[in-house]
């Protein structure tokens, strides 16, 4: 059995649980490569591995992530704060420079709920003086 560190990440409604290994192998997202899971983003490759290229552990890392809910970058963010969060426990000493990146705090925005006799979250009908 391989050894690893694990990190969860959310954002909106995007869970992913992250698993880091040592070693040199592809990235997989739901057991599928990156590049296929997220073919429709061209950004999503580098969004993934800015926490190993700020570490500049690029080569000495991959990971496998599980990740559930919300849209392709919803779900690209989880990915990137599970990973912040997971290398943040394989070595403690890269903290100051993943928090200065912003990678291992949650981003909190999430949908508004809708309101009753609104037509969304803040749209009200149309006002009619007559």
């Amino acid at each position: 059995m391989t050894k690893y560190f694990e990190g969860v990440g959310r954002r909106k409604t995007s869970t992913a649980r992250v698993r880091v290994y040592s070693g040199k192998k592809a990235s997989t997202v739901n057991d599928k490569a990156v590049d296929i899971y997220f073919s429709n983003n061209k950004d999503a490759d580098k969004l993934l591995n800015q926490p190993f290229i700020i570490t500049n552990l690029i080569d000495k890392y991959y990971f496998t992530a599980k990740v559930k809910g919300g849209g392709i970058n919803s779900q690209i963010d989880a990915i990137r704060l599970g990973l912040g969060r997971a290398l943040c426990e394989a070595d403690e000493s890269l903290k100051p420079v993943l928090r200065k990146a912003g990678l291992l705090t949650r981003d909190p925005r999430a949908v508004e709920r809708k309101k009753y006799h609104h037509i969304k979250a803040r749209k009200k009908p149309q006002f009619s003086k007559r």
